[in-house]
């Protein structure tokens, strides 16, 4: 009594059992993510059809959870049916099995090419898959045991009918162990993976033995077995067949080919076979114990008899094609730091061992005093005797280009020239040059998308040189010997009024890459040049009258910031004779700077211009540099006809120059000063139009002016003077009208000067010695830069042109995202090199897909097959392989496709059996000798297994039973569904 009374034996510990454990904490995670997925309930969709399992699109969700500090993935992975709608079934339905039972006992999609390896294995559309989140695994089996207790757990409390699985072990081994359950009725998930397959489970009858005791199913006698068999035969040797692409030879030069290459085209194809293996499957889909035999010792499996044939082809990795090397290696040039000079030595404009290359130095140079007349000292006379110093220094053979090449290539891209003797020194012959005009054609429009230039222009032949040049013919020394020459070959011409080959006439096409654009502007200073040189000889020009027509048909209100107005058009005479034009120093110089050209320009202006009344000029004055008479036009005080003058071309620009007087012009400011010195720049063309219209027509007024400048500014009204009758009045339009107009204060400004004794407005010798210098300091890598949206432009006409011929759909939409993909990275002129190299492997990707369909259809003999219907049935075929996954052979053996695939494996067996022959013993020859298997043993062998039976008792509601197996060379795999009813369990 005493220690019942003790008090310390009256203290309990108390445990709270209300208290979370981990575990508890997983499941109840696990559980809100499938009701978030509203994964609760029952559902059923209608069974997959046919095929749909590859054709259909697979989509899945993702979300993490955590025991303790274990993270895991919990995966949805569900076939999309979008028109089969999620329909709820009654839950006291006798049939009311979950979605997954039904589709263990589907056929429709057996062994499906591409999908989730539980697909593969269960049939299933839709699943639940739980694995670790890092590269940790799940070792252990008490681990794995309260894992999978957890999801039967989950299961069971949300009611969800959708398979679980948990992965476990390592990834690679891909180990699952799952669970479904449904009303009353439950499917294990259960998996055997074995390194080497016991003897007596690798043929039908051993695993429908392991399948039946798995079952355990009390009847007597069992319900019959549905065998799906199929059988993989690998073909890795294609001996009687020669890859038909070879190599180019990098030695030939016959004709116009380098390299085995013509001049101006890019190499296709692949140099090995794109095709490594043909993989083909034999299925026996419907099969029932009993009627078929395979075991230890005899197998009616013959692949020539099985019902089914598909065929899928594996892809060599990374094949070496021609033209994606092409573009690797010259996009490769990008990433180069050495200039020319460093590259090949010291330049060939180098003089008395100082580099000239300041542009400045040039210009003076120019306008020193010459001993000798300018015609007698050409620069190609200096480039030789500089080239011939070079040849000394480091000799001839160390030049990256021979002579051979070197003169080839430059013959290509200047097909004008020829040689009239031996001696270099001798100057060429240039026979007249033929320009193209664009066109509205596809290709037209493609260099404009991608900013490259025209296929037949200069630039992009010399880009397809240099680039054939740096893949065989000394790398980038290649490219800066072959860039030297071409800069040399520029000047030449600019220096004897030759001018350029394969370019457009005019102005610079902006759609064209900037050295297309600086090559154009070149042409256009030596057309300028040779122009003013025929002019001092009293020649006809034809560009006065091209320049005075363009003023006609001009919209010049964007020049001092009005909007622009629609303009009179008139035609002028054939051409007019320019008898006194003279570029000597007082009558035509050099121009100045921009702001120093109009600063100058309008107060010399202002002070000659000494006779101004009403806008009038004195009427006493000689006419000059009239064009032709514009209609029935007539001045408005004076009453003569009014005549169209002659006028300066407008300057022609760049890309960069325009760039960079927006710059000029941004930087004057927003104050008035700064506004009115950037009106005057711009207004330069009109005041040079004004001052020939004044001196075309004396007395005319600005009235006048605008009439043939600018129509719309002049409005013209009827009315009724006072004696009735209807007069014509005209006066200027509001615009015109504003104070401090631009178009008042030049037309004050304006001298009556006719267009040969104005100061130019395009200085072709200043410009021409810009560019000429813009191309001399080219490093290779910013030609590259320059020249890589022509080879693009080159690779994907090459590209389209060899698709017309194998006609593969899958390339034609890739094509045309190539195209798409490209118009946008080109259009910047320092394009990422991501973006660069994206492009360049989808051109690639293009060219390994054609080089495959090429091998197929040699493989398959397509062009060889005379019978029409048989020939389309194999193009069909080989289309198939190249854009599915698996393709099935109509006929299995005996149809077309299937009699080659059989005599393709029958070669290969031969091929195999001779060389053991050969390589073996008397007594192996002796056994080898008697008949050759037509095909190899199988690489893989899947067997499908399904029946219904009850379990676990005789009374038990009759559930599916599937068990899948996979035997190859080094791997054994089951995969077995086994359901039970638990109403009575």
């Amino acid at each position: 009594m005493a220690a019942d009374s003790d008090p310390e034996s009256e203290v309990f510990e108390i445990t709270d059992f209300t208290t979370a454990s981990e575990w508890e904490r997983f499941i109840s995670k696990v559980e809100e993510v499938l009701n978030d997925w509203k994964l609760i309930g029952k559902y059923s969709r209608k069974p997959p059809e046919k095929g749909e399992y590859t054709s259909g699109t697979w989509e899945e969700k993702l979300e993490e959870v955590s025991f303790a500090d274990f993270k895991f993935s919990v995966t949805h992975h569900y076939l999309v049916q979008e028109s089969c709608e999620k329909e709820e079934r009654e839950e006291s339905g006798e049939d009311a099995l979950p979605e997954s039972m039904q589709d263990l006992l589907c056929t429709n999609n057996d062994f499906p090419p591409r999908a989730h390896c539980l697909v593969r294995w269960y049939g299933l559309r839709e699943f639940v898959v739980i694995a670790p989140a890092a590269n940790d695994a799940v070792i252990s089996e008490s681990k794995c045991n309260l894992l999978l207790s957890s999801v039967s757990i989950a299961l069971g409390n949300t009611g969800c009918q959708v398979p679980l699985f948990v992965q476990i072990h390592q990834k690679w081994r891909r180990l699952y162990i799952g669970e479904c359950q449904g009303p009353g009725v439950r499917t294990d998930f259960e998996m055997v993976h074995l390194r080497k397959v016991p003897n007596q489970y690798t043929h039908l009858s051993g695993q429908l033995d392991i399948f039946k005791s798995k079952i355990g199913c009390p009847l007597t006698p069992l319900p019959p077995v549905n065998i799906a068999i199929r059988f993989t035969y690998v073909l890795q040797d294609w001996l009687q067949y020669f890859w038909p692409q070879q190599p180019p030879d990098i030695d030939a030069l016959i004709g116009g080919e380098v390299g085995g290459l013509e001049f101006g085209k890019l190499p296709f194809g692949a140099c090995e076979d794109p095709i490594s293996e043909l993989h083909l499957a034999t299925t026996w889909p419907c099969l029932t114990e009993g009627i078929i035999v395979d075991n230890d010792v005899y197998s009616d499996l013959d692949p020539i008899q099985a019902p089914q044939w598909s065929v899928r082809v594996r892809k060599a990795e990374n094949p070496q094609c021609l033209l994606g090397d092409f573009l690797t290696e010259f996009f490769k040039l990008c990433r180069r730091k050495e200039s020319t000079d460093e590259l090949l030595g010291r330049s060939a404009f180098e003089e008395n061992g100082k580099e000239t290359t300041d542009i400045s130095h040039a210009l003076s140079k120019l306008t020193e005093p010459a001993p000798v007349p300018i015609h007698k000292l050409s620069v190609t006379s200096m480039v030789h005797s500089a080239k011939k110093k070079i040849q000394k220094h480091r000799g001839a053979e160390e030049s990256p280009l021979n002579n051979e090449v070197l003169n080839a290539i430059l013959l290509f891209l200047f097909p004008d020239a020829t040689d009239k003797s031996a001696d270099e020194s001798e100057a060429r012959c240039f026979p007249s040059v033929v320009n193209t005009s664009p066109s509205d054609s596809e290709e037209y429009n493609l260099f404009s998308q991608f900013k490259s230039a025209p296929s037949d222009s200069l630039t992009y032949k010399l880009a397809l040189c240099l680039c054939m040049v740096n893949f065989y013919h000394g790398g980038v020394k290649g490219v800066a010997h072959l860039w030297q020459e071409f800069v040399l070959e520029m000047r030449y011409r600019w220096e004897n009024n030759y001018l350029i080959p394969g370019l457009i006439n005019g102005s610079p096409d902006l759609k064209c890459c900037l050295l297309h654009q600086k090559l154009q502007m070149l042409n256009c200073c030596i057309e300028r040049k040779k122009t003013r040189d025929e002019g001092k000889r009293g020649n006809t020009s034809d560009s006065a009258v091209k320049s005075s027509e363009m003023r006609s048909s001009r919209n010049v209100g964007n020049v001092v910031g009005h909007p622009s107005t629609d303009n009179q058009k008139e035609k002028g005479e054939a051409g007019k004779s320019w008898d006194s034009w003279s570029d000597s120093e007082e009558e035509f110089f050099e121009c100045l700077s921009e702001t120093e050209e109009f600063k100058g320009n309008g107060q010399e202006s202002l002070k000659k211009s000494t006779t101004k009344e009403g806008n009038k000029e004195p009427p006493n004055l000689k006419p000059e540099g009239r064009l032709h008479q514009s209609g029935k036009l007539t001045l408005l005080h004076s009453g003569e006809p009014l005549y169209i003058p002659v006028t300066q071309e407008p300057s022609p620009m760049t890309e960069d120059l325009l760039e960079e007087q927006s710059e000029v012009l941004a930087k004057l400011g927003t104050s008035a000063e700064g506004a009115h010195l950037r009106a005057r720049m711009q207004s330069a063309c009109l005041l040079s139009d004004m001052e020939s219209f004044k001196a075309a027509n004396p007395g005319c007024s600005l009235e006048d002016f605008v009439r043939w400048y600018s129509p719309r500014d002049y409005v013209e009204e009827e009315i009724v003077d006072e004696k009735g009758n209807v007069v014509i009045k005209g006066e200027l339009s509001a615009r015109m009208k504003i104070p401090s107009n631009m178009w008042v204060e030049a037309w004050e400004t304006a001298r009556p000067v006719p267009a040969r004794k104005q100061k130019r407005l395009f200085d072709d010798t200043r410009e021409a010695e810009k560019v000429l210098h813009y191309l001399a300091v080219q490093k290779p890598a910013d030609l590259t830069r320059h020249l890589l949206p022509c080879v693009i432009h080159a690779a994907v006409l090459k590209v389209k042109e060899e698709e017309m011929i194998e006609d593969i759909l899958s390339v034609k939409k890739t094509i045309k995202q190539i195209i798409s993909h490209s118009s946008k990275v080109l259009r910047y002129p320092n394009s990422d090199d991501k973006k660069l190299e994206e492009v360049i492997n989808q051109i690639m990707n293009v060219e390994a897909t054609i080089a495959r369909g090429r091998s197929l259809k040699a493989k398959f003999a397509v062009d060889k097959c005379e019978q029409v219907e048989e020939r389309q049935e194999l193009e069909r075929f080989v289309s198939c392989l190249l854009e599915q996954p698996e393709v099935s052979v109509i006929g299995a053996g005996r149809g077309p496709a299937g009699s080659i695939i059989h005599k393709l494996f029958l070669n290969a067996q031969r091929a195999a059996t001779m060389s053991s022959l050969d390589d073996g013993s008397y007594e192996d020859r002796k056994q080898n000798s008697g008949a050759i298997s037509d095909f190899p043993p199988p690489a893989g062998r899947e067997i499908i297994l399904r029946t219904t039976v009850p379990r676990p008792a005789p009374y038990s509601k009759a559930l599916p039973q599937r068990m899948y197996s996979v035997l190859t060379k080094e791997d054994f795999r089951l995969a077995g569904a086994f359901s039970a009813d638990t109403s009575f369990f």
